[in-house]
């Protein structure tokens, strides 16, 4: 099964998803909301990257490299804008932002050396 060979990965995008999910959510409660809404917008778009990962990883799509590429540069950008803010909620976020970037450069570097995309590719046109 591809899933068990991403394993990781997925589990990093998974637990980043719910740590996007429930820094913005604590934003909102935040006094200062309106200057956290880059934080917020930035926490939405990784998580809804980390499950569109996720779910290109679990079917293995020949896909799944590209997606985890842009995946890591989106939880880089969300883990600068939550590490700017003192809160637990954001620190904790851009903890996991960090750990699953550096997940899907790995899933994203062992899915080169394989260089099964494409053949995985050769039929679809």
């Amino acid at each position: 099964m591809a899933h068990k060979e991403f394993e990781s990965c997925i589990t990093a995008c998974n637990d980043c998803a719910d740590a996007c999910d429930h820094c913005a959510i604590a934003c909102l409660d935040e006094k200062n909301v309106a200057d956290m809404a880059g934080c917020i917008k930035l926490d939405m778009d990784c998580a809804a990257i980390c499950r569109l990962a996720v779910s290109y990883m679990a079917r293995g799509s020949a896909f799944a490299q590209d997606i985890c590429e842009l995946c890591a540069q989106v939880c880089d950008d969300c883990a600068e804008e939550c590490s700017r803010h003192p809160m637990d909620h954001c620190q904790q976020c851009a903890e996991a932002c960090r750990r699953c970037a550096e997940a899907c450069r790995k899933m994203a570097g062992a899915s080169q050396t394989r260089d099964a995309r494409p053949d995985a590719l050769a039929g679809a046109h």
